[in-house]
């Protein structure tokens, strides 16, 4: 427990330094908001009166620094303003499109972990053999197309070449799972190909090192089989780097989801992110960086306590 509460003390600060610098990187943005508000609304060029009353109301005349705590103050009792182009509760759209990026997200890292584990695993096993050239190349070769390219590939092989898969859109759970679910394979896909090659060499490199070790000549000694010893002596130690890459791979997770969410035709975070950038809409924008901010201090959370779950040793240093 102990352990816990020290690591959640250590990330608390990152979160309010994450949304503060935001904040003011938003307040740096060339161009009046108020202007861009009335001039998407009214046809006729809007008054001084009516640009200094609107900037009242949305505490645009206060000190940047007022206007942060007011919205942080609101922030911790759960209100996160309301969009300045559609009047919608930023809590409210969020709610909405969470649920499909999470989903996008986890299905992406799923398919991530199936691929990269074996493949690190026999790559490590079998060093320098013709099955890891194969695989290393492989792997070198996808981390040179970027992800949007990937996703385009992916289209036109699997949705418009062989037809097996839809291109875009989401279908809600409610519809029915696999209606649901097949909307999401090539997104997913598309993310947990720039994850696998990392992944699977930082997993490869440590598999080679554990299996130089005295416990595995021992194990082999006593006549276990090579999957038993690669799976349960070989593998639990070689995963430090692995568990500690797939919370740092989480930037990548986030920043390939607005990709993908963009060429998929996902209403997801994402997604809205891109719209809420393009129509200026500061407040949605802090909303979902928040958003983004508390899934890495959650991810970077269970990171650390999976470590104790690898290796009880770390609990007991702190």
């Amino acid at each position: 427990m102990k352990y816990f509460r020290l690591k959640l003390l250590h990330l608390i600060p990152v979160f309010f330094l994450v949304t503060f610098a935001s904040f003011m990187v938003l307040n740096l943005l060339p161009g009046d908001l108020v202007d861009a508000i009335l001039l998407d609304e009214e046809s006729a060029p809007p008054t001084e009166e009516d640009r200094k009353a609107l900037a009242k109301e949305l505490n645009l005349d206060k000190p940047v620094i007022v206007r942060y705590a007011i919205w942080l103050g609101n922030m911790l009792t759960g209100d996160l303003g309301r969009s300045y182009v559609t009047a919608q509760p930023v809590t409210e759209a969020l709610g909405q499109r969470i649920p499909i990026s999470l989903e996008l997200m986890l299905m992406a890292q799923i398919l991530a972990v199936l691929i990269s584990v074996p493949l690190g695993i026999i790559s490590g096993y079998r060093a320098n053999s013709a099955f890891d050239r194969s695989v290393s190349a492989g792997a070198f070769g996808m981390l040179a197309i970027p992800i949007f390219i990937a996703g385009t590939m992916l289209i036109w092989i699997f949705a418009i070449l062989l037809g097996w898969l839809p291109s875009s859109g989401h279908t809600p759970m409610s519809e029915g799972v696999w209606r649901n679910l097949e909307k999401f394979i090539l997104p997913a896909f598309t993310i947990a190909l720039v994850e696998v090659p990392v992944l699977m060499r930082v997993l490869r490199t440590d598999i080679i090192t554990t299996l130089q070790e005295d416990f595995i000549a021992l194990a082999k000694s006593k006549g276990m089989t090579t999957s038993y010893i690669l799976f349960h002596h070989a593998l639990r130690p070689s995963s430090f780097s692995y568990v500690t890459l797939l919370g740092l791979q989480l930037g990548n997770l986030i920043t390939g989801s607005i990709v993908v969410e963009t060429l998929f035709s996902i209403p997801g975070v994402g997604q809205l992110l891109i719209n809420s950038v393009d129509n200026r809409d500061e407040i949605m924008v802090q909303g979902v960086i928040t958003f983004v901010a508390l899934v890495y201090v959650g991810v970077n959370l269970a990171v650390d306590l999976m470590y104790a779950v690898l290796d009880p040793r770390v609990v007991r240093r702190t």
